[in-house]
């Protein structure tokens, strides 16, 4: 790798069971293969005090009331920007496991929240070079393994969270790629591989971005 040059944060979207975790897995061993140093992360990252705190809630063990959840998603992300940009900057590829998208489209689908509210406290994070969106119908996720086990997995409220992700796709100061995740595991990992090794090859040439710089 070029001196200077920084890793690429490529970010897995998507509703619940369309398979970001096994395809971010994936990406990163075939990253590693190509001799890309990648790692994984996963929101919310569910080691720290904040993150065993909504792990708790995400499993129905503890009630929090809804302005305080959507809070503590967000502080979840900041605790862990400073590592995030430390191996960036190191020349890191970071495959994110959900992001703030997933933060504001989910909080939004409740009753009274607006879209520019749920994204206020994410202004600022590192802006991601790619926003991979696996698109699954409510119906075909709700066949897959374990749904029905955390807190917002049932069809009603994952197809409202759906919309909001349409309405933040609209954005186009970012770099969003959606990709029908009803296909088989390999030919998903071949177009999410394609597309990611672009990214990391524009991200070595521009600094970190911000996110929704409002």
């Amino acid at each position: 790798m070029a001196a200077g040059c920084r890793g690429a944060l490529i970010v897995l979207e998507g509703m619940d069971r369309a398979g970001k975790t096994t395809q971010g897995r994936r990406l990163v061993d075939a990253l590693r293969a190509s001799g890309q140093t990648a790692e994984l992360l996963r929101f919310p990252e569910r080691s720290t005090e904040i993150g065993k705190l909504l792990s708790s809630y995400l499993e129905r063990k503890i009630n929090l009331e809804d302005h305080t959840v959507h809070l503590l998603f967000s502080a979840n992300r900041w605790e862990q920007v400073p590592l995030m940009k430390e191996k960036l900057n190191q020349g890191i590829t970071l495959i994110v496991d959900r992001y703030a998208f997933s933060g504001v489209a989910f909080t939004s689908a409740k009753e009274n929240f607006s879209l520019d509210w749920c994204k206020q406290p994410d202004v600022g994070l590192p802006k991601p070079d790619l926003i991979l969106f696996l698109q699954l119908s409510t119906v075909e996720a709700a066949t897959r393994g374990s749904f029905g086990t955390e807190r917002y997995e049932n069809n009603a409220f994952q197809e409202k969270a759906l919309q909001s992700f349409h309405k933040l796709m609209k954005d186009k100061t970012l770099n969003w790629k959606v990709i029908d995740a009803s296909k088989n595991i390999e030919d998903l990992h071949k177009e999410i591989h394609h597309l990611s090794k672009e990214a990391i090859k524009e991200a070595g040439k521009k600094p970190i971005g911000e996110l929704w710089k409002l």
